[in-house]
């Protein structure tokens, strides 16, 4: 049986973890140039973003954020077509990676971007060196698009359709 976990609203009160999860290694590894402003950002409540926390039986294991690349604010997506979501994930300890709780925190992430109707696929965008990622990336579904600079980052582009993961994981029903 999978991992029970689900997923909150970050808050404010979730600061200190999030910076922690931050200056950890593996974290840092999966995207060194990162800087989230926590303290700003858990303030802001945009209606393109959402800002999640995963919690495994009451403990906080992750965090993901949902955006809609056509309206986020700093075009880190450049020009895309409207109907699309990104996401970012992470684990937030070491203690906790390799046990399946990625892949569940995916599949909640995608079932709530493709909660809604108008929603035809969804984004990610890890670092070309992460060949991991990759990997799981490709296991959910998704399908390379291209690889692009982002910032200071080589990253691989990947695209899941709304068909291809319902056709893939028909128990994954809304």
């Amino acid at each position: 049986m999978p991992p029970q976990i689900q997923l909150r609203p970050a808050s404010i009160a979730d600061l200190a973890l999030l910076q922690h999860w931050d200056e950890q290694p593996h974290t840092i590894a999966s995207d060194p140039d990162d800087k989230w402003n926590w303290e700003e950002e858990l303030l802001k409540t945009p209606d393109w973003r959402e800002q999640l926390i995963a919690e495994l039986d009451g403990r906080p294991i992750g965090c993901i954020q949902i955006i809609d690349p056509q309206l986020e604010e700093t075009h880190y997506w450049g020009e895309v077509p409207p109907k699309l979501r990104a996401i970012d994930i992470w684990i937030g300890e070491a203690s906790d990676l390799g046990k399946g709780y990625g892949t569940v925190m995916m599949h909640l992430a995608l079932r709530r971007c493709f909660q809604a109707p108008e929603v035809t696929a969804v984004l990610i965008d890890p670092l070309e060196s992460n060949v991991q990622a990759h990997r799981f990336y490709e296991r959910l579904g998704f399908q390379l698009v291209e690889k692009r600079r982002f910032d200071e980052d080589d990253c691989m582009v990947y695209r899941l359709e709304r068909g291809r993961y319902f056709e893939l994981f028909p128990n994954s029903s809304l």
